[in-house]
């Protein structure tokens, strides 16, 4: 029997499309409507910015491990966190967490290696782009990690918190976010973008990007499946 995946949740579009991309793709590789057992559970968003506002890492992690004994609970053998974000606890969390983890940023930094990219844009909120998540990460696999200039972030995270978590993309956001990634691949020699924010691939397509994307949000749920039907 495969495993049953507990996803610890935060923002709901990222929550989302992980659920939806563990449905989808668990078909294309167990057969028709099948994938394996999903639980997720999440505490509203203000409760996990509260703690973040105050840079109070440690109530993060409270709230990530209250929310994987409820997957574990039910059931779960292993969790997966669709948000970069709250990573930032994440050492916090896996020496008292009920069930293992899935790193949200290591698989994105695997996935890098494995395609041959070297200089890698980060997206995300200021407090992923501007913290330690992907940066040790990205240099276990030989790699660098750029981010935007000041101005580009605090656009990019108001962005983020105004419009995307709400489920609102629009086309401005879509030119900003290119401009973004033109900029940093000219000036910075980027070779792809890490789209480090999981609601960002709903509103950038491999299409629309100027670079090469590396999608954290369906890379995470492919590494779930993989560990969960023992690939």
């Amino acid at each position: 029997m495969p495993q049953h995946i507990g996803i610890v949740a935060c923002s709901a579009e990222g929550a989302a499309l992980c659920y939806r991309t563990l449905a989808a793709e668990g078909a294309e590789l167990m057969g028709r409507h099948d994938h394996p057992e999903v639980t997720m559970h999440t505490f509203p968003l203000a409760q996990y910015m509260a703690p973040i506002y105050e840079d109070d890492w440690e109530g993060v992690a409270e709230l990530m491990v209250a929310s994987a004994e409820k997957v574990a609970g039910a059931g779960a053998d292993f969790a997966i966190c669709p948000d970069n974000t709250i990573h930032q606890a994440y050492d916090l969390v896996a020496a008292r967490s009920p069930i293992p983890w899935l790193h949200i940023a290591e698989e994105v930094a695997k996935e890098a290696a494995c395609r041959g990219f070297r200089r890698l844009a980060l997206t995300g909120t200021r407090y992923l782009m501007e913290g330690p998540v992907y940066p040790a990460r990205v240099a276990a696999q030989g790699l660098a990690c750029v981010i935007p200039n000041p101005y580009e972030r605090a656009e990019i995270n108001r962005i983020i918190f105004d419009e995307l978590v709400y489920g609102v993309f629009t086309p401005e956001a879509l030119t900003y976010f290119q401009r973004v990634i033109a900029r940093l691949m000219l000036e910075e020699e980027c070779d792809a973008v890490i789209l480090g924010c999981t609601e960002i691939p709903l509103l950038v397509s491999p299409e629309s990007s100027p670079l090469p994307v590396l999608d954290s949000t369906r890379l995470l749920a492919r590494a779930a499946l993989r560990r969960a039907i023992g690939l």
